[in-house]
This record gives C-alpha cells, sequence and structure tokens, in this order.
C-alpha cells in the first residue's frame, strides 16, 4: 500500500467519523470476536449471530476479520456489521457455500441445516480468489433509531474503506433480505451486483428468501472515488428551524 493510498483512507474514514459523531453515533472497531459474540448475544431482538462471525463456531480472528459497532450518545447499541477475508483461490463461490453452507443459515431460519441449500446464481462461479464476506449489517430503527437517514452508505464505507487497504480482496460478497434489498438497501451499502436467490430446505421448501450482493475489487475502487451523500435533510433540518427562530429572537 502507497503512503498516499494509506493517507487517503485514514482522511476519508477520518471524515466519515466525525460526521457520524457530529449525528450523535460513536464507532469502535474491534477484531476480538468472542467480545462481538457477547455484545451480539446481548441483543434479544435479533436472530443469533451468525456462525461466520462466532468464535465458538469458526476459526475468525484479528488475522481474518474485523467488526464495526456503533453507540447512541446514552451508550446504547445501534449499529453492527462485520467483514471476513476467505482464501477461495483454488475454489468457486459456489464450491465454498456447498461446504460451508451451514456457517452463513440464519440461525433457526430452518428445521434440518445439514439439509439446506443455497440456489445457485450467475456470479456463484465467477467469483474466486480473495474473497470477503460482509454480514451482521443491522442498524437500529424505531425511536431514537437511525434509519432512513443517510447512516448506512456511510458505515458500509468505513468497512469497504478499511477492508481493501488491509487485505485488497478481489471480491466482496453478502446475503441481503429480500424484503430489505427489494427496498433498496444494496445499493445503500454501495453494492453494484444483486442477484435473487432462495434457501432451500430438506422438502425443497423456502425457508429463507435471500439476496446475493456482491463487488468486484474494482467495483469497490469506483464506489469509494464517488463523494459520499451527507446524512439526509432529517437530521439537519432541526437545526435550520432552530437557527431561524434564534435569528427571530434576534430581530
Amino acid at each position: 500500500m502507497s503512503a498516499l493510498k494509506l493517507y487517503t483512507m485514514i482522511v476519508n474514514v477520518g471524515n466519515i467519523t466525525r460526521e457520524l459523531e457530529a449525528a450523535g453515533m460513536r464507532l469502535e472497531i474491534g477484531d476480538d470476536f468472542t467480545v462481538f459474540r457477547r455484545l451480539r448475544n446481548q441483543q434479544d431482538d435479533r436472530s443469533g449471530v451468525y456462525p461466520m462471525f462466532d468464535a465458538s463456531a469458526s476459526y475468525v480472528d484479528s488475522s481474518n476479520a474485523f467488526w464495526v459497532c456503533g453507540y447512541n450518545d446514552v451508550g446504547e447499541l445501534v449499529h453492527t456489521q462485520a467483514i471476513r477475508l476467505l482464501d477461495l483461490s483454488h475454489q468457486s463461490l459456489s464450491e465454498h457455500l456447498r461446504v460451508h453452507r451451514l456457517k452463513y443459515i440464519t440461525p433457526n431460519s430452518t428445521p434440518d441445516p445439514e439439509n439446506t441449500f443455497f440456489s445457485s446464481t450467475n456470479a456463484m462461479d465467477r467469483v474466486t480468489g480473495r474473497v470477503c464476506y460482509h454480514g451482521e449489517f443491522w442498524l437500529k430503527g424505531g425511536k431514537g433509531g437511525h434509519r432512513s437517514q443517510g447512516f448506512t452508505g456511510l458505515l458500509s464505507r468505513v468497512v469497504f474503506e478499511l477492508a481493501l487497504k488491509i487485505w485488497s480482496p478481489d471480491y466482496v460478497f453478502g446475503f441481503v433480505d429480500y424484503t430489505v434489498a427489494a427496498k433498496g438497501a444494496p445499493v445503500r451499502y454501495g453494492y453494484t451486483h444483486c442477484e435473487p436467490g432462495v434457501w432451500r430446505g430438506p422438502d425443497n421448501q423456502i425457508t429463507s428468501d435471500e439476496m446475493l450482493v456482491w463487488m468486484s475489487r474494482m467495483d469497490i475502487e469506483q464506489f469509494l472515488e464517488t463523494s459520499p451523500k451527507a446524512l439526509s435533510d432529517e437530521r439537519v433540518l432541526p437545526n435550520r428551524q432552530e437557527l431561524m427562530a434564534n435569528m427571530s429572537v434576534v430581530a
């Protein structure tokens, strides 16, 4: 990695971090996945941590993965995501998923994980080499949450900036629930490719309807070269109203 590329990454991540902090979210980045598992297990309103990022279920540590968590002003966990490097230099993603599918299945989504498979997509035979799996993306919604405010695009950029400079992956991929994907989530994450697929159980029943999202290294570089959109006007508008009110008082 050149000094210029490293400096550019530091500046980009620093700018995003400051913008998030100004909007009320503090980021924490770590690579101890026993800590990540403990944090995730405290979230009763979510399914369990995926095995790919569970230190008790797979080999995941500082050598091949890191996680990002976001906290609000009162210290509440409001965001998670994680990314892991895979060596697929001698196999395709399709072959990898056939062998390691149990690590990608949403916990408790199928009655028989051993006999549940993801349907093939055009990209799965193409994705190979140094490949990153991006998952565990969650952003708190509802009262006090941060959805629909522009946070998603900035948060994914942090992970892509770091992963590109640390590992220089050939591809990054993930799975997105179909309902969420239909609302445009992959675009907000920054993914340029989205292909439909399903997890099928032992009786050929659909146990989970998900989209395979992926990017090549060139796609990632092009995405990061674009200027990120600032956080949405929903967060800025109250400040403008407050400013106008203060101006009226002064007048």
